[in-house]
């Protein structure tokens, strides 16, 4: 058997098995072939090259263990390997904190928020850093600026400090235990949020692979505003004169526009669409 082969069976049983996607990958293919190459220790980015390798026994008997874990267990593969990707850039996972995958990242590398920067951009706060990936990415993508990484969850602090130190930022990136803004005095130039929006139908109906991550990090109450609200209430008084917000709330933007009627957002483009992440000045929340 090839590892092609391999994979195509692979994704065959996830498929039969009626797992879900989202974290990191988006179908049942790409989640086969991450898995099987991860597992065989091969480049994860190049199964072309990789393909046509034959596969011993004993690698068929690791990989067919790890893809009935994922479908027995449901945990997302991150949880599995222990390892996520975003823009390129690997991260350390574990239960400890969501897997990370916010659009804000592309947001980050791709200049689209450069605009309502500028060279008085010094300090930035990620907010609900999770596992640190925003403030580590915030902190490649802007080398002059000190990122504050900010969560409520000790635990997943210290996640956060593995892949901060993993990437050599300990010097750039403070860790900051903190219920919302409370321990987060700022002022901040630029303010990351990828907040906890889910709202509370969407989390009754959410697949096991999503319960498998902490509740905290994704249940935002009845409309999934919760936490947003306190945050923007808080927000003006942590943010320099020309600061910035940049907010993700996932598929909840009626509910934001029906939280905040009168706030002017400007919706950003991600590959998930101009309805996933917004930008809000001081100006605009003061």
């Amino acid at each position: 058997m090839t590892v092609i082969e391999l994979v195509e069976r692979c994704a065959a049983q996830l498929d039969g098995a009626g797992v879900a996607f989202g974290h990191g990958t988006s179908n049942a293919f790409d989640e086969a072939a991450w898995l099987v190459l991860w597992r065989l220790g091969l480049p994860l980015h190049d199964l072309d090259g990789a393909a046509g390798v034959a596969v011993s026994p004993q690698q068929l008997a690791g990989v067919e263990a790890l893809i009935a874990e994922r479908i027995a267990t449901r945990k997302p593969a991150a949880y599995l390997t222990r390892e996520a990707w975003l823009q390129g850039i690997p991260f350390y996972v574990d239960e400890r904190s969501i897997v990370p995958r916010s659009f804000i990242a592309e947001l980050v590398a791709d200049g689209s928020i450069d605009p309502w920067l500028s060279d008085r951009t010094r300090r930035v706060l990620d907010l609900c850093t999770g596992n640190g990936s925003l403030a580590v990415l915030a902190a490649m993508t802007y080398p002059e600026v000190e990122v504050d990484a900010a969560d409520i969850s000790k635990p997943a602090l210290e996640v956060a400090r593995i892949n901060v130190d993993r990437h050599g930022l300990a010097g750039r990136i403070r860790l900051i235990e903190s219920d919302g803004l409370a321990a987060a005095p700022g002022p901040y130039d630029l303010i990351l949020c990828n907040p906890p929006y889910v709202n509370a139908h969407s989390m009754a109906a959410l697949p096991a692979e999503y319960r498998a991550e902490p509740a905290l990090a994704l249940a935002g109450g009845d409309d999934g505003m919760d936490f947003i609200r306190r945050m923007l209430r808080d927000a003006p008084s942590r943010m320099t004169e020309h600061g910035v917000l940049v907010l993700e709330i996932g598929n909840e933007r009626s509910h934001f526009e029906a939280a905040f009627p009168t706030l002017a957002a400007v919706w950003l483009e991600t590959s998930a669409g101009e309805d996933q992440v917004l930008l809000l000045t001081r100006d605009n929340l003061a």
